[in-house]
């Protein structure tokens, strides 16, 4: 059985086949960087036109009420929620990942004052790994940055000391999967508190928050969720830490009574404590209706195309493409990885260049990685045996080898 053959079987068996006719995608593009940017749903270009023409436009400043534009952040949290495996409660859209990011950990240094040691993964995300050292000097901590090798192993060596851990769940790079569980419950022995990073897990990959009781965590609306170009985020904080949550960056939207306009701060009672000023609306908005593309999507039946993809990818570089030089970043037990692929090459950002430029779209990760998102809502196995098949052409001919696929572009 060929390739188009084999994908083909897998495509007609395939459950969630349907999801795709929800995006707008590109004619004869394969699209495989989700991880990265989101595709369009088709539920929101109408859904933008009604907010401008409609309630922007006519409805004015009568919106935030008559439109429920002041609710939008809980309303687009309770759709996020059962893909992370939380209640709505404890979840809420707003700001980016960074700032969101800070705000949990500032509040789990300030909740832990005696403990001194915040761990971090060395290679992780830099911007997770520059708001550790800057948070951990303000609140007279000591960050330790490890290998995800080592991670248990640090976190058993802090021992009483350890104060946070700060883990992308799915590393960028790689698409290594963590055990949240596993490692929640190891921090947990110890009494320090955790916080998850879920960029690149959130629409991809099923996460049980509530069931790990995990303490915090961060995320992004614009990968896997599909949300846009910069699309507001979403932090969590599970229930029985939020009567103490304190932050620093504090609102008016944050306030419990933010139209009472109090100069005193009075911190909401719930999750709504960590919004801080007014929501970009028509990002929010966005969001919200990219959101209705998981309707009645089983996270489980997620998972197993994910993985389906992603075998099949891992399945072409052994057939295909290891024989160019490439090498496999990315784990092969199912358990250790998320939904994305990636290769190394010594010369992978000109590479990439030339197999965008025959349709099949990732992206490069410096120093040599060449990534490859699997958003299973909209991503075939047809499609990744054209890309198995276009990088393999590609790599034959030769034609990467062109001056002006090494030319550097300011988004890589």
């Amino acid at each position: 059985m060929n390739w188009a053959d084999a994908a083909a079987e897998y495509d007609q068996k395939d459950p969630l086949a349907p999801c795709r006719e929800r995006f707008s995608l590109p004619p004869g593009v394969v699209y495989l960087d989700g991880n990265s940017l989101g595709a369009l749903s088709h539920h929101v270009p109408e859904r933008m036109r009604q907010a401008v023409e409609r309630e922007w436009r006519e409805g004015l400043i009568r919106s935030w009420n008559d439109a429920g534009w002041y609710l939008a952040p809980q309303r687009v949290a309770a759709k996020i929620a059962p893909l992370i495996g939380a209640a709505a409660d404890q979840v809420i859209a707003a700001d980016s990942t960074t700032v969101n990011l800070f705000k949990v950990l500032t509040a789990a240094m300030e909740a832990n004052p005696a403990r001194r040691i915040v761990l971090c993964e060395r290679d992780n995300f830099p911007t997770d790994t520059y708001l550790a050292h800057e948070a951990a000097k303000r609140y007279g901590k000591t960050v330790r940055t490890v290998d995800q090798d080592t991670i248990e192993a640090a976190i058993a060596e802090a021992g009483d000391d350890l104060c946070t851990v700060t883990l992308t769940h799915v590393h960028y790079k790689t698409g290594r999967l963590y055990d949240l569980p596993r490692i929640t419950a190891l921090v947990h022995a110890l009494g320090g508190r955790i916080i998850w990073d879920l960029a690149h897990s959130a629409g991809a990959v099923p996460v049980s928050l509530d069931e790990a009781r995990a303490d915090y965590a961060v995320g992004c609306g614009y990968k896997y969720l599909n949300g846009g170009p910069g699309a507001p985020a979403f932090a969590y904080v599970r229930r029985d830490h939020l009567p103490a949550f304190t932050t620093p960056l504090v609102g008016w939207h944050g306030h419990a009574a933010p139209f009472d306009f109090s100069p005193e701060w009075r911190a909401h009672p719930g999750i709504e404590r960590l919004l801080v000023g007014t929501a970009p609306m028509l990002s929010m908005l966005a969001l919200e209706a990219a959101l209705e593309a998981f309707e009645g999507v089983s996270m489980t039946e997620l998972r197993e195309k994910s993985l389906s993809l992603t075998r099949l990818f891992i399945a072409g570089y052994d057939a295909c493409l290891a024989r160019h030089g490439f090498g496999l970043a990315t784990p092969r037990e199912d358990a250790q990885r998320g939904s994305q692929v990636a290769l190394t090459h010594p010369d992978g950002y000109a590479i990439m260049q030339a197999l965008i430029e025959r349709g099949v779209i990732g992206d490069f990760r410096a120093p040599d990685i060449l990534r490859f998102g699997f958003a299973p809502l909209y991503v075939s196995h047809a499609d990744v045996a054209r890309a198995v098949e276009t990088l393999d052409a590609i790599m034959t001919e030769g034609v990467w080898q062109e001056a002006k696929y090494a030319q550097k572009k300011a988004v890589t």
